[in-house]
C-alpha cells in the first residue's frame, strides 16, 4: 500500500535525511520518498505489519508535523 501524507517542519535536505532514515527502520515499510520543497512524505508499507498512525508518530518524533 503507498499512502502519502502532508508535512510542516522540513527545511532541508538534512530533514529529508533523518526522516527517510528513521521510517525505513520500521518493520513493514518498503520505500520513503521525502520532499522538503513539497513538504510531502510517500511510504510504500506492508499494511498487515504497520498502520499509517504508527508512521505519522515516528514523523512526529522526528520533529515534524503531519498536516493531512
Amino acid at each position: 500500500m503507498k499512502k502519502e501524507f502532508t508535512v510542516s517542519g522540513m527545511r532541508c535536505t538534512g530533514c529529508e535525511t533523518l526522516l527517510k532514515e528513521a521510517l525505513q527502520e520500521l518493520e513493514g515499510v518498503d520505500a520513503v520518498s521525502v520532499s522538503h520543497t513539497g513538504g510531502s512524505v510517500a511510504v510504500e508499507y506492508d499494511p498487515e505489519l504497520i498502520s499509517p498512525e504508527a508512521i505519522v508518530a515516528v514523523i512526529g518524533e522526528q520533529g515534524f508535523r503531519v498536516v493531512s
